[in-house]
């Protein structure tokens, strides 16, 4: 159960800051062939017109991707479909269904694992006066582990509007974090933070990302 918080910095021309709390739970099914993976972005939105104030808070459209992940050896690997739900209503989302594929790949040689999970999705239905979805996403994450729960991490979340202007589109990060797993009683935890520039960004677009995540590793039914 990741609960993951990402606040951007530098956006618009008022130097405003958004705030996004991804709620999102990884569920195995069919021992571990089937994995679903949900995010429900809650959001804090500012008036990017004013140096201060508050546009609108609270949940955002959810995301829902199931995994089908075959048996394998070295590298894990997964494909399945998403679909973005319009839970965000007018403020807070695109008004729209939108659907597309996913991928993911793991692979853990030693004290190190690297991985990347990618999706596009197209909106499907919705308000027609709204406009489309044409969205993507890679999620590169690079980790090494250093012993007693330590670690350090890079995971640069790479994002594309294709329905943007050329030259708006891509917002491209940089940075790394560090973490640790500790253990409260038997429940293990995993606690993380990084900051991230954005290298490449719309003129809108937010200049850097601070980020906190929780993980909270909960056991299977019936295991100690």
């Amino acid at each position: 159960l990741p609960l993951q918080n990402n606040t951007n910095f530098g956006l618009g021309p008022n130097d405003r800051t958004n705030n996004i709390l991804n709620i999102q739970p990884v569920v195995p099914f069919a021992g571990g062939r089937v994995i679903t993976r949900t995010i429900a972005p809650v959001v804090w939105i500012p008036e990017y017109g004013e140096k201060s104030g508050l546009y609108t808070w609270g949940l955002s459209d959810v995301q829902l991707t199931a995994f089908y992940a075959p048996p394998s050896e070295g590298l894990t690997w997964g494909v399945g479909a998403l679909v973005e739900i319009p839970t965000g209503g007018e403020k807070r989302g695109s008004q729209k269904w939108s659907l597309g594929p996913s991928a993911v790949a793991l692979y853990q040689p030693g004290a190190w694992t690297f991985g990347a999970l990618a999706n596009n999705i197209w909106s499907v239905a919705g308000k027609s006066e709204r406009k489309d979805v044409n969205k993507g996403l890679v999620n590169l994450f690079l980790v090494r582990q250093l012993g007693d729960g330590w670690y350090v991490n890079s995971a640069p979340i790479i994002t594309v509007d294709w329905e943007a202007d050329s030259g708006q589109r891509w917002i491209v990060p940089l940075g790394a974090g560090c973490g640790k797993v500790v253990k409260f009683g038997k429940l293990p935890v995993n606690l993380q933070a990084g900051g991230y520039a954005n290298v490449v960004k719309p003129d809108f677009g937010p200049d850097w990302q601070l980020r906190f995540q929780v993980q909270v590793m909960l056991p299977k039914p019936g295991s100690e």
